[in-house]
């Protein structure tokens, strides 16, 4: 069994799709919230100047991050209306499907970092 694995990805926000990206974005992290239990967290932040967005998922192995990726290519197509990708990063040991997966992105341009020797560490979920 893989350790746990954060997934980061970077977009760039296209030109006047900020507020129907904002609408489209709640809609996918409720339905996904509903419908991958094994993602831990997903996060979105948005760039000071609204131009890019940042996502940040935390699976606590590489079998729950294949179920969240379970789907994502019809997500991106989706979430691409508004959005471009400028790189991705990941962090922990995938399985070989989602390598596969970003060896593809990174053959059309986008950057990809995947640091995979997971040291330790530890996360609190509540404060006590």
């Amino acid at each position: 069994m893989s350790g746990p694995i954060v997934f980061i990805s970077h977009n760039k926000i296209k030109e006047g799709q900020l507020d129907a990206f904002r609408g489209v974005n709640q809609e996918a992290l409720q339905r996904l919230k509903e419908q991958k239990p094994g993602t831990l967290a997903q996060l979105a932040y948005l760039g000071e100047d609204g131009a890019e967005v940042s996502f940040i998922h935390l699976f606590p192995d590489a079998g729950a991050m294949d179920l969240h990726f379970e789907g994502a290519q019809e997500r991106a197509k989706r979430a691409y209306e508004f959005m471009q990708p400028l790189s991705m990063e990941i962090y922990g040991s995938p399985s070989d499907g989602v390598l596969e997966m970003m060896k593809q992105i990174a053959e059309s341009g986008v950057s990809v970092r995947i640091d995979a020797d997971h040291l330790g560490g530890f996360l609190r979920l509540n404060k006590s």
